[in-house]
């Protein structure tokens, strides 16, 4: 896939989190444990989501991470963006510099429209959408094949 390992476990977390209770925190311990991503990789991925305003972060013992809004106003694409940055959107496959339509790659043309379709797949599609689908296709988020919920 084209996403880092750090996207895919930043989905994946911010996936767990819309399907969960909104307004309650949930430990970053209890994440990485549900997810199995190591501890300190997770609070990396999760820092930059934070930063980026797309969750909220309070520390103590009833402490841990939150969606910082409605998971129905989180795409996708801010989620990508916020840790591999608009890039994958935007630039060459091959990471050609100055790749254009007026200096193409070989593969310009092809991935340029791939490319489109992926950005807007990843624009349209919300967290809410995701956590719906899952719990209607009984989806996986976790490596040993299961969709959890709290």
């Amino acid at each position: 896939m084209l996403l880092s390992k750090s996207c895919e476990y930043g989905l994946r977390a911010t996936l767990y989190l819309a399907s969960s209770s909104n307004e309650k925190y949930i430990s970053i311990k209890k994440l990485s444990e549900k997810l199995d991503i190591s501890f300190h990789f997770l609070t990396k991925i999760l820092q930059e989501l934070t930063a980026a305003g797309l969750l909220e972060s309070m520390k103590g013992p009833k402490g841990g991470v939150r969606l910082s809004k409605a998971s129905d106003d989180i795409s996708l694409q801010e989620i990508v963006v916020a840790i591999d940055g608009i890039e994958i959107f935007t630039e060459c496959v091959l990471g050609l510099p100055g790749c254009g339509s007026e200096k193409p790659c070989p593969m310009h043309s092809m991935w340029a429209e791939t490319r489109d379709d992926i950005e807007k797949v990843f624009r349209t599609t919300s967290l809410a959408d995701m956590s719906k689908k899952g719990k209607q296709n009984d989806l996986r988020i976790t490596p040993d094949g299961k969709f959890v919920w709290q």
